[in-house]
């Protein structure tokens, strides 16, 4: 199958890395990747700040970008979730564009959801060969969760790759960052974000793995600013892919 890998703005300027990760387990599931190099952003902020009209012109580029490909995988579950359920709603007005939209909706995947049920990957290229220790927590996003229904796919494949998981206090509960809530309100989130790395420290465990990076710099952030050093803040494909 021909793959199109929408690599997320945040990952391409914070870390590549994590799309490295992200092709090698698409080359184990036997992909062809293409990675559009004309690419940009999903127009989640834009959407999220009330600027449709920048969000619409973002939404468009991506249909055409990705239109022609058998699948679309993105490492985010806000992006994800983004493209898959708020593009019908920035398309409401245009029938022809919310045509296109639906017959490409179906195809579009977070990463985990795409190898658990998709590709079914057995064989997971970081088996073993992580330097993981002991278990990790997974930390559920808010928009993979409740946009996307991601939450069973990426611990049956920690699992599969022989990361044993210890669930935290309020694992499905939001981290505080929600893009531009952060800055607008960061008493709140920083409320919400020290009650998560505590749940995080609490937990036992010697990592918080999960699916967004906008958590995952939001959570690392926090726990070294409070001085924990030593909790190590993971995407779940770096761990997957062997990269931990």
């Amino acid at each position: 199958m021909r793959v199109g890998f929408f690599h997320t703005c945040l990952i391409d300027m914070m870390r590549p890395e994590i799309g490295f990760s992200v092709i090698k387990l698409l080359e184990a599931a036997g992909c062809e990747i293409v990675v559009p190099e004309s690419q940009t952003c999903c127009g989640q902020p834009a959407y999220s700040s009330g600027d449709r009209k920048a969000a619409r012109v973002l939404a468009e580029k991506f249909v055409e970008e990705f239109e022609g490909f058998d699948y679309v995988v993105i490492p985010s579950g806000s992006c994800g979730g983004h493209v898959k359920t708020h593009y019908t709603d920035l398309f409401s007005d245009d029938p022809a564009w919310l045509a296109r939209m639906q017959r490409l909706a179906p195809r579009v995947f977070e990463l985990t959801d795409f190898l658990y049920n998709v590709v079914k990957l057995d064989k997971l290229p970081g088996a073993g060969k992580n330097s993981i220790k002991g278990p990790v927590t997974y930390h559920d996003s808010c928009c993979g969760l409740r946009e996307l229904g991601v939450q069973k796919q990426p611990r049956a494949l920690l699992e599969k790759a022989g990361v044993a998981v210890t669930e935290m206090k309020d694992h499905r509960q939001c981290c505080g960052f929600g893009g531009t809530f952060s800055l607008k309100y960061g008493d709140i989130s920083a409320a919400i974000v020290d009650d998560k790395c505590k749940n995080i420290q609490d937990s036992g465990a010697e990592a918080v793995v999960l699916g967004d990076l906008g958590c995952m710099l939001n959570i690392e952030g926090r726990l070294r600013r409070t001085g924990d050093n030593s909790t190590r803040v993971l995407h779940v494909a770096q761990v997957l892919a062997g990269d931990a």
